[in-house]
């Protein structure tokens, strides 16, 4: 795919949700002819098992780490007490495929609604419920969505956005990579904070 930015990401990547309002000011700013393209990097593979604890307070620093950098960012720490965490985020990615499946238009008011879900109203995403619940909330046939979202086609959907987030180079979440007319892969570097930085960035690689 050419002159294509390239947004890889996991939905319940805290530093995608920081990251969230500078994406969309950079996604609104773009040529017309960009084209933006989501890939699911996958932090988590399925669990049922409890977060350990050194895992659970990491994570609330990282959230307190994100707060100071991206000022603005919002967390509800409540998160922490009110659900049995898991680390797990596979079910959420495919959850994001589940209803781009049935509609594209759904995929990104479906991570946002995932995004809003787990940071800013301390449900969790790693549940079944939730996601069906969200799903519902966005217009997704709950039925088709559930059915969808452990079958063996979104495991290997998920599979396939994996391995396209390895073949561009992605490094860790979120990630950009701008591919030009000519092919050529261009990694662009984050800034959180401001969108021009990297809107000069993909300027400069979008060649011909």
């Amino acid at each position: 795919m050419n002159n294509t930015l390239f947004h890889i990401h996991d939905p319940m990547c805290s530093w995608c949700w920081g990251f969230k309002p500078t994406l969309e000011e950079l996604l609104e700013s773009l040529p017309a002819t960009v084209t933006v393209k989501n890939i699911l990097g996958g932090l988590a593979p399925d669990s049922d098992a409890p977060m350990p604890e050194a895992t659970r307070q990491m994570l609330q620093q990282t959230w307190r780490a994100i707060q100071t950098s991206i000022p603005g960012t919002e967390f509800n720490f409540d998160f922490w007490t009110k659900n049995q965490p898991k680390r797990s985020t596979w079910p959420s990615c495919r959850a994001v495929l589940a209803a781009a499946q049935q509609n594209p238009e759904l995929e990104v008011p479906m991570i946002t609604a995932i995004q809003k879900a787990y940071y800013l109203n301390a449900q969790n995403p790693s549940e079944t419920a939730t996601l069906i619940e969200l799903a519902e909330s966005i217009g997704c046939d709950a039925t088709q969505f559930a059915d969808y979202l452990h079958s063996a086609a979104a495991h290997a959907e998920l599979e396939t956005h994996r391995h396209a987030a390895h073949q561009l180079g992605a490094q860790g979440f979120p990630s950009l990579v701008f591919v030009n007319s000519r092919s050529e892969a261009q990694p662009i570097a984050i800034d959180y904070n401001n969108s021009s930085s990297m809107l000069e960035q993909i300027e400069r690689a979008n060649v011909g």
